[in-house]
């Protein structure tokens, strides 16, 4: 890998998202095949153990190329048969396949694949030497380029059911919190006013010589007139006649 990489100035949206992109080692020349090597590696131990906690928690990267973003796991954990989870054995993949699909002048789609068969030994903490690898292969589509972005409105790297049960979850959780929320509200409330009818019930004439705090303000409130109370106010003004009495 190259000691120093290319940063790219990020937009506001990929600034909130957390999003660091840097320029990767891949050279994807257009309508060129390729397969060869990026690089040979020495991972150090630390490394190594950056790579396994990356692996076992199944970190992914994302990359770019025209505008359209690839997704791909880093590594796999071997878990087939093993119970125990210190007998897990965890690899790294150095291996990757792009396909890469074009009209004309115009890249339309691209995928991004790992080999299985080609993957790294992570398990113990030893110096291990990688030989990282890519391969790129370009095919003729006869999608239109305006329509070339429509296949990512539905998908997802992580899968639909996965989606649907942490979508309920966090419906499920915001309601249990509001629940909460107003019950501890209504039990501050309902303690506060028990209190208050007490006091008045038990000594009323000590309750009317006390002063009020708090939210008992309020009932003063509601027949204060307003300042410049005349400008809320509309007067008309009508005609009543007068009647004189007649002496007879």
């Amino acid at each position: 890998m190259p000691d120093h990489v290319k940063e790219k100035k990020e937009a506001l949206g990929e600034i909130l998202n957390g999003d660091r992109l840097v320029s990767a080692p891949y050279k994807l020349d257009f309508a060129v095949d390729k397969d060869e090597e990026v690089c040979k590696k020495k991972l150090t131990k630390e490394e190594v153990a950056q790579f396994r906690s990356a692996v076992s928690e199944d970190y992914y990267f994302q990359m770019y190329y025209d505008d359209l973003p690839i997704w791909g796991f880093l590594g796999k954990v071997d878990k087939e048969g093993k119970a125990d989870p210190s007998d897990y054995k965890y690899h790294l993949f150095k291996h990757l396949h792009f396909q890469i699909f074009y009209n004309k002048d115009r890249v339309i789609e691209i995928n991004v694949r790992t080999d299985p068969y080609a993957h790294v030994d992570l398990t113990e903490d030893k110096e291990v030497y990688v030989d990282f690898m890519y391969t790129v292969k370009w095919r003729q589509t006869n999608s239109p380029f305006d329509k070339r972005m429509d296949k990512y409105s539905q998908s997802s790297l992580l899968p639909h059911h996965l989606e649907i049960h942490w979508f309920s979850f966090s419906i499920i959780n915001s309601c249990v919190t509001v629940l909460l929320l107003t019950g501890f509200l209504a039990t501050i409330l309902m303690q506060v006013l028990k209190n208050d009818f007490v006091k008045y019930a038990h000594d009323e004439e000590t309750a009317d010589d006390q002063e009020e705090t708090g939210w008992k303000y309020i009932h003063g409130d509601v027949f204060r007139f307003p300042k410049y109370k005349s400008f809320f106010a509309c007067s008309s003004w009508f005609w009543h006649p007068t009647i004189y009495p007649v002496r007879m």
